[in-house]
């Protein structure tokens, strides 16, 4: 006797490789794993403006690059100027240039943002020891009192950051930390005192995010290292962490924009949000990182609209196979409900039922003439087919004359199907007689209908077509019921008259 264990295990590996699948599809490429999952994204508009000297003008504009936000989209507005982008470890930058400038001239960046909830912002390598500061003499002594008082009341580096931005917006200031701050602004001293201590920080610039908000600037924040990430501090309320819908835009510790052959440089931001559909939302993100070789997404739509109907045959084949082995009922042919509820699907439920009996009903009157004949089998079957070809023509003529618009779907049914049916149930008809023929008939179209619900249902749509690791648990599902050889539950009825006494 061949030992099941060998069976067993792959069946687990099926489950395993398939749920795997799945949750990795779900978690790393940001695919919903429910439909009609809605997502909230900002579209932000910067405009950069600066008076032309009629000399030739290069603008330099750093472009946001922040983890807690995936770029969908982005475009810059630049006629008349040359662009072109950069990309390097510290950041992104674009930059228009002309031969001549001449008066007002006003440039735009458009980006598209997703949230993509990692508001920690780790840190790529450790970054070298900064050198301190060269404090002015005027200063030096101040400086050097204030951190002296401050790192002996903190035990690390993010605790004497801490210490220092709670020192900035205290109540009541040292005389020390006023006169610096007459000279410093408060991110600049912070950034000088940590630097001083060998505590690697840095100034970035921040969009706080709102809705339908324009002319917004850039807000000036410090990030401070520890332990392999930056942590945000704003001197200038002595918060700590990042706030709410904060945009980390330029993170180079450089000037945001550079302006050569212009005057009166500035740039403005405009914000609005908006809702899209999460699942379009991942297919562009997949699309920006070409990520779609080996997905259905990336197949032409015709070819889509095709494989999200084949991907439906396994959910109704796990529904017969279930309906049959376990629960015991009569079908007329092994995967015939299969197709007919692919069929339902087309025509709806209701005009499906009503389109089938109709026919069947037509074709076995027709195909009780056929017999009479004795014709073989090969020219039977193939009258038949013609017959339900004609009887589906002449339905469909009926129901657009009477201005029934449902009936027009009826063309949607398996026509050699239909007739192999009408073939199997005259000769059980014939041998067994009509209460078979009822039983498997009503059989037939009972698993239809179930095998019809479940593969209509939007979200076993959404889970066959977008996470094919489904398909390996189906698989699984399907082998280890084909190991059942119980009682079916319908054949328990024949016990009842024990269970009684």
């Amino acid at each position: 006797m061949h030992s099941k264990k060998p069976f067993y295990i792959l069946v687990a590996l099926l489950f395993i490789a398939g749920i795997a699948a799945s949750v990795y599809r779900g978690i790393e490429h940001n695919v919903p794993f429910l439909p009609g999952e809605q997502v909230q994204s900002w579209a932000v508009d910067a405009k950069v403006s600066f008076q032309g000297t009629g000399e030739p003008a290069e603008v330099t504009f750093s472009l946001p690059k922040d983890p807690a936000f995936e770029i969908l989209a982005e475009n810059a507005t630049s006629p008349g100027y040359g662009l072109s982008a950069t990309e390097d470890d510290t950041g992104r930058q674009v930059t228009w240039s002309t031969r001549e400038a001449i008066g007002q001239q006003d440039l735009y960046y458009k980006v598209t943002l997703v949230p993509t909830g990692k508001n920690e912002i780790p840190a790529d390598k450790e970054p070298d020891a900064p050198q301190a500061y060269n404090w002015p003499a005027t200063e030096k002594a101040a400086a050097e009192q204030v951190m002296s008082e401050i790192w002996s009341r903190s035990a690390t580096n993010l605790s004497f950051a801490q210490q220092l931005n709670k020192s900035f917006n205290a109540t009541e200031r040292s005389q020390n930390l006023e006169l610096l701050l007459t000279s410093n602004s408060r991110a600049e001293l912070f950034i000088h005192m940590l630097n001083s201590k060998g505590i690697p920080a840095k100034k970035v610039s921040g969009l706080f995010l709102e809705d339908q908000r324009r002319r917004q600037q850039l807000t000036n924040y410090v990030e401070v290292y520890h332990q392999g990430q930056w942590i945000i501090f704003n001197p200038n309320d002595g918060t700590q962490g990042r706030p709410d819908n904060l945009l980390i835009w330029d993170r180079t510790a450089k000037s945001t924009l550079d302006v050569v052959g212009g005057v009166n440089s500035q740039v403005n931001f405009s914000m609005l949000q908006d809702t899209r559909s999460a699942l379009a939302t991942s297919i562009d993100m997949l699309k920006n990182k070409n990520a779609l070789d080996f997905s259905l997404y990336q197949l032409p739509l015709e070819e889509q609209s095709l494989f999200k109907g084949i991907l439906l045959i396994p959910i109704g084949v796990l529904m017969v196979v279930f309906l049959r082995v376990i629960i015991g009922i009569k079908t007329s042919g092994t995967f015939m409900p299969v197709l007919i509820a692919l069929a339902f699907i087309q025509t709806t439920l209701l005009t499906g039922l009503v389109g089938f009996l109709l026919i069947v009903a037509f074709g076995l009157m027709i195909r009780s003439y056929l017999s009479d004949l004795n014709l073989l089998l090969i020219s039977r079957i193939s009258a038949v087919i013609i017959v339900v070809i004609g009887i589906i023509g002449l339905f469909t003529l009926l129901s657009y004359k009477f201005g029934l618009s449902e009936g027009l779907t009826i063309t949607f049914f398996p026509m050699i199907i239909l007739a192999w049916t009408i073939e199997r149930m005259s000769i059980l008809w014939e041998e067994e007689g009509a209460k078979e023929v009822m039983v498997q008939g009503g059989g037939s179209l009972f698993v239809a209908t179930l095998a019809y619900l479940a593969m209509s249902a939007t979200w076993v749509q959404h889970w066959v077509f977008n996470f094919l690791g489904i398909h390996l648990v189906i698989l699984a599902t399907v082998l280890l019921m084909g190991q059942y050889t119980g009682y079916k539950l319908l054949e328990l009825r024949r016990f009842r008259p024990l269970a009684g006494e």
